[in-house]
């Protein structure tokens, strides 16, 4: 049942404002800024270079790097778990490859595991929630792939290093981008269906940062049907499914350099399992969880980072945990659904983003992290932003222009999540803007892996046993990724890892459980005087009492 909400009255005054301006920019060509331009931009308004919210590491092999506070609380936090208290003698599930976590890198490193000799039975994924309950489901707007003829993996090469700052790993992104195709070919062999005109060519559109088309896309649904291809894929080929028991802890052996298997918790019955496995992949996914900055968020309940946690306690390198992406088009109103993803789609297809005057103040196309930076300015610098009845400053993005620019119908068509998202408040986006703000979408860094997704250490050498994929890893997007690319970095290096750990198994043998790493870490955590208040990993996060979730960002408020 729809609840109406729509627009204030006074908030319908800024409406008009955009009506009356909306002829005149779409005729008008609105420049991209400078390069100067955007780096001054950022500096000054993206929430990143804001130095009070973050601390250096104090501890372990990325001892040193500034991360957010609420990355460096969970890293130097103390285990969940008494490790002189855990019995290791009883293994519940024995293996070949523990995959951790039920997301679209995790299945698709299943599969890929699975088509490379792995019996289905000698797989397991253990999954937080249930299985599919992820990013990969929220994902709506496409997934990246150079294969048109004026197109190329070299022009998606240099678009997605240009747009991480060159902080990319050049190995990373070029197996990305050279992947790209021949993911599409899979997916469409699996059954996922993607847009296509009448003669069944696949229709391509721009994303933020991209010199050519190369978006395919599922209408604005596009994760949540790569991810039921997927799921019913594993289901299919029968490989084990674990619901409701995150990983609180990875298993080591006597030196604590070989990843042995880990310690799940079952949320049903608050018991621990032992799961001991040749290789561990680790798919994960985020922190959106984390609300960093106090910024409300477009993830999923259970991107709390804890692949990064417990990879950081068996020895690995972390990297860029210090670029967040906040996505420049989240809702801010109504209240209800204030955060959630309004896809970048929107933008592609036409819509311009203007402030409380009518105004056309970006370029809607730029890299995600300039747009994020200049809305945040039109807000809190030059306070052209639109304020909501509970303090939240928003600016319109002007989705009526779509149908202006493609004909009446595309909206729901080929946005018909964003349509329903807004419909049922009593806002029609094909007649009305939708007012947005940035929202935190996307954890652009994590563990260091290599090209076959090994994790890395301090020293750059691959952690034995232990594997990496998706959005727990960092080093393909450098500093802040581009659209399109998160879907297509899950199946990439979700494959690679599946691929990368059947080789591994076929020489390894079962290892000795130990939980050495951990008595280690305590110990670091000691010598560098950090008390015993915090534990890690999250699991999920809290919102009852104190914790609740303010909706109203005032960080630029003078």
């Amino acid at each position: 049942m729809a609840q109406k909400v729509g627009y204030t009255e006074e908030m319908r005054k800024s409406i008009e404002k955009v009506e009356e301006t909306r002829d005149r920019r779409l005729k008008e060509v609105f420049e991209r800024i400078s390069p100067e331009e955007k780096e001054k931009l950022l500096k000054e308004w993206h929430p990143d270079y804001r130095p009070e919210g973050k601390r250096p590491l104090k501890i372990g092999p990325s001892k040193g790097l500034m991360v957010p506070h609420e990355v460096a609380d969970l890293i130097e936090a103390y285990p969940l778990i008494d490790p002189d208290q855990i019995d290791l003698s009883k293994i519940d599930y024995d293996v070949d490859i523990l995959i951790i976590g039920g997301g679209g890198a995790g299945a698709a490193a299943a599969l890929w595991a699975h088509y490379n000799g792995v019996p289905a039975d000698r797989i397991l994924i253990v999954t937080k929630l249930r299985f599919g309950d992820a990013n990969t489901k929220m994902a709506q707007g496409g997934i990246q792939a150079a294969d048109r003829p004026n197109d190329s993996p070299l022009l998606h090469f240099i678009d997605v290093m240009g747009g991480g700052h060159y902080a990319n790993k050049p190995e990373l992104v070029k197996l990305l981008v050279k992947e790209a195709p021949l993911i599409i070919k899979w997916h469409e062999e699996l059954g996922v269906i993607y847009d296509k005109d009448e003669e069944g060519n696949m229709i391509e559109l721009s994303g933020g940062g991209t010199c050519r088309r190369r978006l395919h896309a599922a209408k604005d649904y596009t994760g949540l049907e790569i991810m039921r291809v997927l799921m019913d894929e594993v289901l299919n080929k029968g490989i084990p499914v674990l619901e409701f028991s995150p990983v609180i802890e990875l298993l080591t052996d006597e030196d604590g350099r070989r990843v042995t298997g880990a310690i799940l918790w079952n949320l049903e019955t608050k018991e621990y399992h032992i799961a001991r496995g040749k290789a561990v992949i680790l798919a994960t996914g985020g922190y959106g969880r984390l609300h960093i900055q106090g910024f409300p968020t477009t993830n999923h309940y259970g991107a709390t980072m804890d692949g990064v946690v417990l990879a950081y306690r068996v020895g690995a390198k972390v990297r860029d945990l210090d670029a967040t992406q906040y996505h420049p088009t989240g809702a801010a109103y109504p209240e209800q659904i204030v955060g959630l993803l309004v896809t970048e789609k929107v933008r592609g297809l036409g819509a311009q983003l203007v402030n409380a005057e009518g105004k056309q103040f970006i370029y809607p196309l730029e890299p995600r992290d300039v747009v994020a930076a200049a809305i945040i300015r039109e807000c809190y610098g030059r306070n052209k932003g639109v304020i909501t009845p509970t303090g939240m400053r928003g600016v319109w993005l002007d989705s009526p222009m779509i149908e202006l620019i493609h004909g009446e119908g595309t909206i729901k068509r080929y946005l018909s999540a964003i349509y329903r998202m807004f419909a049922r408040f009593g806002i029609d986006p094909t007649k009305e803007p939708i007012l947005v703000f940035p929202t935190l979408h996307y954890q652009n860094g994590g563990i260091e892996i290599n090209v076959n997704a090994q994790v890395l250490d301090g020293n750059n050498k691959p952690i034995e046993g232990l594997f990496a994929a998706g959005e727990v890893s960092g080093g393909v997007h450098g500093k802040n990724r581009l659209m399109g690319n998160s879907l297509l970095e899950i199946n990439v290096f979700g494959k690679r890892a599946g691929i990368s750990a059947a080789k591994y198994i076929r020489n390894a043998t079962p290892g000795k459980l130990t939980l050495n790493h951990v008595k280690r870490y305590i110990k670091m955590l000691k010598e560098a005087k950090i008390p015993p208040k915090r534990r890690a990993p999250m699991i999920l996060p809290e919102y009852r009492g104190e914790k609740v979730l303010s909706r109203a960002i005032s960080l630029f408020t003078p």
